[in-house]
């Protein structure tokens, strides 16, 4: 009748991890390539106003040069970016068994910020390698 989800440390399937960064870069194109590809409209949009905020961050990070009320602003929504993501990641991690990483969150959320933006951009526009071929985005 469809399909479930079954939430048990007994179901986990493991897989090996990409082996360097670059392979890593690769394999998240690739992933973000499929976003406009997508039957329901709706994670696509979730996806486009995911990748316009982390935008956002970054125009406020420039204009924050100019004025220090765009700091501020860029603050407290970084800081809310922060808490919002903590909130759904937290019980995820503590599943895992990974709530002692995340301590480094929030270090590590203009790296992400900068990651969505790159990956999401070259997924679209760009190509990418996998299984020995290059993959070209079609336009």
């Amino acid at each position: 009748e469809g399909i479930c989800y079954i939430k048990s440390k007994d179901v986990i399937v493991y897989t090996k991890p990409v082996v360097s960064l670059g392979a890593f870069f690769q394999q998240r194109i690739r992933w973000a390539s499929k976003a406009s590809h997508y039957n329901d409209k709706r994670i696509f949009a979730a996806l486009l106003l995911v990748y316009v905020l982390n935008v956002w961050f970054v125009v406020m990070a420039v204009a924050a040069f100019f004025s220090w009320k765009y700091l501020v602003l860029l603050a407290v929504a970084l800081i809310a970016k922060t808490l919002v993501e903590l909130w759904f990641l937290k019980p995820v991690a503590d599943f895992f068994s990974m709530g002692k990483w995340l301590g480094w969150f929030p270090f590590l959320q203009p790296l992400h910020i900068v990651y969505v933006i790159i990956s999401g951009w070259l997924g679209k526009f760009g190509k990418y390698e996998w299984k020995g071929r290059e993959i070209k985005q079609m336009k």
